[in-house]
């Protein structure tokens, strides 16, 4: 199966009044690069949390952004520092009336200040939490991968498109080169009989002639070369599996036979073909670029 890089998953998951919402989502990346929104007080998750991802992806750019919403705040762990908030107060009075200010402070001014309240876990509280923020990012992954897979089988089949249409350009090309020589040949023998119209044709010079300009030409080597890229790249596509710095190499070397047969066309038809086989490897080049 191949993956695409680009991918998103969403899930929600409750348990007693709390619900952890995890989403992830992610695009091409050369490497793996897992970036953490996640709120303060479950940073100590922060190690279960990468680990559990690493078994659904190997590469890409992602995202992953937990929430938490507690609709029994009480039942969490929500205490109300009384003794601080009477100190604060205490302060307040006296810096009113030292400075000979108005004291302005109100409850909820009060309550926005450090510590006044927070959350305190009881042990089971955090076992719990753990198990619900694994169990919504093991799901939203799921959902993460199965549009990964969506994509990259989308992925395939237009590569697998692409490299049909190079193999008959492959094709064009070899099937050409000879009508090319045979060209050139006709071209000097008409220009032999302009010269020389009763003069017998030097057989051995014109077929001199001929081997120097179709060594000049030949992309014999080329063609078998790229041949083999594009039935090896196919190949790759149809097994499967974390191919996409494999297929990146491969296009590489594509474009460097593309590249020569360009150079050695000396005909309008090659010169067409070779274009248009670098255009479709440069389309390739690009598309791997977000499979994993």
């Amino acid at each position: 199966m191949i993956t695409s890089m680009t991918g998103f998953g969403r899930y929600e998951a409750e348990k007693d009044g709390i619900k952890i919402t995890v989403e992830i989502k992610s695009v091409n990346h050369r490497y793996l690069d897992i970036n953490m929104h996640i709120p303060r007080r479950f940073s100590r998750f922060d190690s279960d949390v990468r680990k559990t991802l690493q078994k659904y992806m190997s590469r890409g750019k992602v995202d992953v952004g937990i929430s938490f919403r507690d609709d029994a705040l009480e039942a969490s762990g929500l205490k109300y520092n009384k003794e601080l908030a009477e100190k604060y107060m205490e302060y307040f009075s006296e810096m009113a009336e030292e400075f000979g200010i108005e004291n302005d402070i109100t409850v909820s001014k009060l309550g926005q200040l450090q510590e006044i309240f927070k959350m305190e876990d009881t042990e089971n509280d955090e076992e719990m939490l753990n198990a619900l923020i694994i169990e919504a990012v093991e799901k939203a992954a799921e959902a993460f991968k199965e549009t990964r897979a969506r994509e990259g089988e989308a992925l395939k089949n237009d590569l697998l498109g692409k490299l049909d249409t190079m193999l008959a350009n492959v094709d064009e090309v070899e099937k050409r080169y000879p009508e090319i020589i045979n060209e050139y040949r006709q071209k000097l023998l008409d220009k032999l009989a302009e010269v020389k119209a009763d003069t017998s044709v030097d057989e051995g010079r014109l077929a001199a002639e001929l081997v120097i300009y179709s060594d000049k030409l030949c992309t014999d080597e080329e063609t078998v070369r790229l041949r083999n890229h594009i039935l090896t790249m196919r190949k790759t596509l149809e097994n499967g599996g974390e191919v996409g710095r494999r297929l990146d190499f491969i296009a590489q070397e594509m474009n460097r036979e593309a590249n020569t047969i360009l150079s050695k066309a000396n005909d309008f038809r090659t010169s067409e073909i070779g274009i248009a086989m670098k255009t479709d490897i440069e389309k390739i080049r690009e598309q791997i670029q977000n499979i994993e």
